[in-house]
């Protein structure tokens, strides 16, 4: 079995890991090759978070970069000319595409059914994404059905195309994942220096930490909101709020910031690349992201590997399969700003068990692991081709 993987970006670290889990487990069996087609370096929105530092981790899988630059910079018909050329001579029994919405990866759709090969679509939309039309729907339904196969990063990926009418035997994976390991090695390190590097930071003795874009899909603006109300009713908590990221509402933040008088509380701290995420995780006691979309929110998982609890939105994927509300953290109503003051309340004041809940997201998170998703594709790739 031949298997070709296509992907956009050389920069995602967390499906590097997996590929490289994936290129162990088809060389466990006879005649199984993978092969990845990366379209392109990265995408500007995430220009900051590249990296060719030393101590990045080094990722080892059969693949091939097709243009070494961002993707806005190459065009569809120069990327579904290559796609083309590099499918035509590796010769696949299945391909993986990242989805429907590239004009080059529908060629090589069409392409690869024409020829009989078997086609497997990664996805990550959910119904809560975008708004959702009748007419673009109905075409999404037919487009779909040429597929053979769903990898669906989560329970509501996977809902999302049930409710296509795609059979729920075409739904072969439910699972993301990231670098466990490396996260938690980092994390772990990062922790006999965890005062010291709080005082050089001018942190408070424990933190909530919010990791990501600062946009506003975000919502980052009710969780600093949110913060005032919730040191209100608890005064004497030595709690800071660290928003770890970069973005075009920055400046509006500091403002807002200054305003609540939270200045001396809130710490603004740079983009990080992936594996540095860790050190500031390890800073911080609890993570919070109040996002008003996210497809998943790959953050959460990483969090979770470092056993930090989590307040998180409901509208973020990743909700119904990482947080057991009450038990590995929180679900709230990210356009109710008045029930996440309460559960940082709830921290502030100690009515949580933490130890309890930092133990109960280490086992929560153990399944979605590089290894365990890599084994789970490679037995969809065999059931597609059987």
């Amino acid at each position: 079995m031949r298997i070709l993987i296509v992907h956009n970006l050389l920069w995602a670290h967390y499906k590097a890991a997996v590929f490289e889990a994936l290129q162990r487990e088809a060389a466990k069996q006879t005649n199984v090759q993978v092969h990845v087609l990366q379209i392109a370096r990265n995408e500007r929105s995430r220009a900051g978070m590249e990296t060719t530092a030393a101590e990045a981790p080094v990722y080892q899988y059969s693949y091939d970069l097709l243009f070494d630059r961002y993707f806005e910079d190459t065009s569809p018909t120069e990327r579904a000319k290559a796609l083309l050329n590099r499918a035509r001579a590796y010769k696949p029994d299945v391909i993986t595409l990242t989805g429907y919405y590239d004009p080059a990866q529908l060629a090589l759709l069409f392409w690869a059914k024409l020829r009989g090969i078997r086609i497997i679509m990664q996805n990550e939309s959910t119904t809560a994404d975008n708004q959702r039309t009748g007419p673009k729907e109905a075409f999404k339904r037919w487009l779909i059905s040429l597929f053979d196969g769903f990898f669906c990063f989560g329970s509501r990926s996977a809902d999302y195309l049930l409710a296509l009418n795609v059979p729920p035997r075409k739904i072969l994976l439910r699972k993301n994942a990231v670098d466990n390991q490396t996260l938690r090695r980092v994390y772990e390190q990062a922790l006999s220096t965890r005062q010291a590097e709080q005082q050089h930071l001018r942190l408070p003795s424990r933190n909530f930490i919010y990791v990501g874009r600062l946009i506003g899909v975000k919502n980052v603006p009710a969780l600093l909101t949110a913060f005032a109300q919730a040191r209100q009713q608890a005064p004497a908590a030595d709690w800071g709020l660290i928003l770890l990221g970069d973005g075009a509402d920055q400046p509006t933040l500091f403002q807002q910031t200054t305003e609540l008088g939270l200045t001396n509380v809130v710490s603004f701290q740079p983009a990080q690349p992936w594996y540095r995420v860790p050190a500031f995780l390890a800073l911080s006691d609890v993570l919070v992201l109040p996002s008003q979309s996210e497809p998943w929110g790959l953050v959460v998982n990483e969090a979770m590997v470092c056993g930090l609890p989590v307040i998180v939105s409901s509208q973020c994927g990743c909700v119904p399969d990482l947080v057991r509300d009450g038990t590995t953290g929180f679900v709230f109503d990210p356009a109710n700003t008045d029930q996440l003051t309460q559960l940082l309340t709830n921290f502030m004041t100690g009515r949580v068990d933490t130890r309890a809940m930092r133990q109960a997201a280490l086992d929560q998170i153990a399944p979605y692991a590089p290894e365990v998703v890599a084994r789970e594709m490679l037995a969809g790739f065999t059931k597609v081709t059987a």
